[in-house]
């Protein structure tokens, strides 16, 4: 089982500065190359306290690269909608040199109604615009010179460089929350998958994958090849009351800028995004306790948070723990702490046997 780190900022300028944020992440971000962790992941939102500090992954992506090793680069997401191909491409296959080939891309829909307002973008065509601007994107990483007509982009003959390291292109995954045809069509297209399971009913997200994975399979993908990575808030103390008082404090404050973002859900529905209009509705009924009592937060000593892990194993099958460790205002020393307790006392139990040191073989310093 894998394990990586999943950057989602949930602060503002009057709680810390965007500076003080991103040099936080980037210590965080060293550490855990050292520790051996397998990723770093970080999305596209603008606007809002939920997000906000993250309007292009690409950037912060390659600050992390050039301070660390091995560690993969996770864009988790980046939104074609707002981004036009061509540009969105390049700057991918910049990253992927710069890292020399520990790009991974995620790519996501994009789903707060004031975003799509801001971009004069319509919602009622997130679909095709998301599904158009990967495809065009990958003719533009495999095609030389490219050439793509479609219904939102018409561009060509045109030569991309820098090309990809990777070849034919960097792994591709696709950000997925609440809609099984996104499921579906990211399985059918051998697309890896990323989900977020607080957000959603144990029992809706196992369907979901069940959807995703025999959509794999009866495309004729390799089977056991399909990558799931599945995000968690992580708080880990070494006094698990200690770390449930302080993740409430927390989460609680997450989950209220979660809900300031998709507030504009309360008044309207979309044909693109069946369900959305009760996001308000199913997240104001929930809290910390809530969701910790559902096992949705990997929070406690690390004892417990093993215990945690291996309750979602069973429930979901393997899958890539895409862990939020310095939610909302968290400190780094907080941050830190719950990397290093990961790394001596929890990701072991998830090696394989023999495995020296903390992850992977490295050793916790």
């Amino acid at each position: 089982m894998k394990f990586g780190l999943n950057f989602f900022p949930t602060v503002d300028p009057r709680e810390k500065s965007a500076a003080q944020y991103y040099d936080e992440c980037l210590a965080i971000c060293a550490r855990a190359d050292e520790l051996g962790f397998s990723s770093v992941k970080t999305v596209e939102h603008y606007f809002f306290a939920y997000g906000g500090y993250s309007p292009d992954p690409v950037t912060f992506l390659t600050a992390v690269a050039m301070r660390t090793k091995r560690i993969r680069l996770v864009t988790g997401a980046v939104l074609p909608i707002f981004n036009h191909p061509i540009k969105l491409a390049a700057k991918l296959a910049m990253l992927d040199n710069l890292s020399h080939g520990r790009l991974d891309v995620g790519f996501g829909r994009a789903f707060l109604p004031d975003e799509f307002a801001a971009f004069q973008v319509s919602m009622e065509k997130s679909r095709p615009r998301f599904e158009e601007g990967i495809e065009a994107v990958k003719t533009l990483w495999t095609q030389d010179p490219a050439t793509f007509h479609g219904r939102f982009h018409q561009f060509g003959p045109v030569r991309l460089l820098p090309r990809p390291y990777q070849q034919p292109h960097p792994p591709i995954y696709i950000a997925a929350a609440l809609n099984p045809q996104s499921l579906e069509w990211a399985g059918r297209l051998g697309y890896h998958i990323m989900v977020v399971p607080y957000i959603l009913p144990t029992a809706a997200m196992q369907e979901l994958l069940r959807v995703y994975r025999a959509a794999w399979r009866a495309a004729g993908h390799p089977p056991g090849q399909e990558q799931i990575q599945m995000s968690y808030h992580c708080y880990v103390a070494e006094d698990g009351d200690e770390a449930r008082r302080r993740a409430k404090v927390l989460f609680d404050d997450y989950n209220a800028k979660f809900l300031a973002a998709v507030q504009a859900w309360a008044n309207r529905t979309s044909t693109q995004y069946p369900g959305y209009e009760n996001l308000v509705n199913a997240r104001q009924g929930k809290s910390f306790e809530s969701d910790y009592a559902e096992g949705k937060l990997f929070v406690g000593s690390p004892e417990e948070v093993v215990r945690l892990i291996e309750q979602a194993r069973g429930w979901f099958g393997d899958f890539e723990a895409s862990l939020q460790v310095n939610f909302s205002t968290a400190t780094l020393p907080e941050a830190l702490r719950t990397l290093e307790l990961l790394a001596q006392h929890v990701i072991p139990q998830f090696q394989p046997a023999g495995t020296a040191g903390g992850l992977a073989g490295v050793a916790p310093a």
